[in-house]
């Protein structure tokens, strides 16, 4: 079984471990040097930490503890538009792919983790879904040439973009508010090790609303591949081990369909990619 890093909670700890079919192996208090899964990948230890966490009886059962996302606290998290062929034409603007891609910022604490509630806040009711696939940073660097970039990678995962659609078009130039209302979308449910470009070059990402395929596409199809995307974003910034990038997302968000469907309490998305996972939550009103 591939390994499956976890980050999670419970009334009275936070920490990392390794899930299996029985359960979860809790590992950070075993490894206190590496106090978060960044850590235990800046010290290049996933490797080590699954082959001995594979050999050690579950600490927690299925249900007593809650998801968080992967990398709690990522120097960068950076996202990447517009980054499928269907997707592009969305925008009706005549323009063929663009030469580079389209980059924002997303703050950690307007994600939450695997199985919980993306919170649709009362400024708007326009909560849409964006399934992407995540590559967390492994080996550090600036200007990385194409040609490298995948020896960089250290993790893969999964990401629901949610995005209230209404706020990205508050200001002329930026996308940030209608990306950044906490807890409006999700990362998990896992951090699966990266080992070979088999895993990232032609699988296939999907995601579903209550059980309905609204987005369904091929890595293979990608504008910017995940090579070019790690060295571009390096040209400009130097990326740290457990930096995480968000790699585009494919056609048939709510907003696209005539009239758009947003998400509302009660909704079920889940987002799946071949060997990484699936990633599931529900939708609720902010309280």
């Amino acid at each position: 079984m591939t390994a499956r890093f976890v980050s999670f909670s419970t009334a009275d700890r936070q920490g990392y471990g390794l899930l299996g079919d029985g359960g979860l192996v809790v590992l950070s208090s075993r490894y206190p040097q590496w106090p978060t899964l960044r850590e235990v990948i800046e010290a290049g230890a996933l490797g080590q930490l699954a082959a001995e966490g594979a050999a050690l009886t579950p600490d927690l059962a299925p249900g007593e503890f809650r998801f968080e996302i992967p990398i709690p606290q990522p120097e960068k998290l950076i996202c990447v538009g517009v980054n499928f062929p269907d997707r592009n034409e969305e925008y009706k603007d005549g323009q063929t792919a663009p030469a580079n891609p389209s980059l924002f910022i997303r703050f950690p604490r307007s994600f939450t983790g695997h199985d919980q509630p993306l919170i649709r806040p009362p400024e708007s009711p326009q909560l849409d879904y964006e399934g992407e696939i995540v590559i967390v940073i492994g080996k550090g660097g600036r200007r990385i040439a194409e040609a490298e970039a995948l020896d960089h990678i250290a993790a893969l995962s999964l990401c629901n973009e949610g995005t209230i659609r209404d706020w990205v078009r508050h200001a002329k130039f930026n996308v940030t508010q209608g990306k950044n209302f906490d807890r409006t979308g999700s990362i998990g449910p896992w951090l699966v090790p990266y080992t070979d470009e088999s895993q990232l070059a032609d699988i296939e990402l999907t995601t579903r609303v209550n059980g309905e395929v609204r987005q369904s596409d091929r890595t293979s199809r990608m504008i910017f591949s995940f090579r070019k995307i790690i060295n571009y974003i390096s040209t400009f910034t130097t990326l740290v081990p457990g930096d995480v990038i968000v790699t585009g997302t494919p056609t048939g968000a709510g907003a696209r369909f005539d009239p758009p469907i947003w998400l509302k309490p009660g909704d079920v998305v889940e987002v799946e990619a071949d060997g990484i996972g699936l990633l599931r939550n529900t939708i609720a009103d902010e309280v």
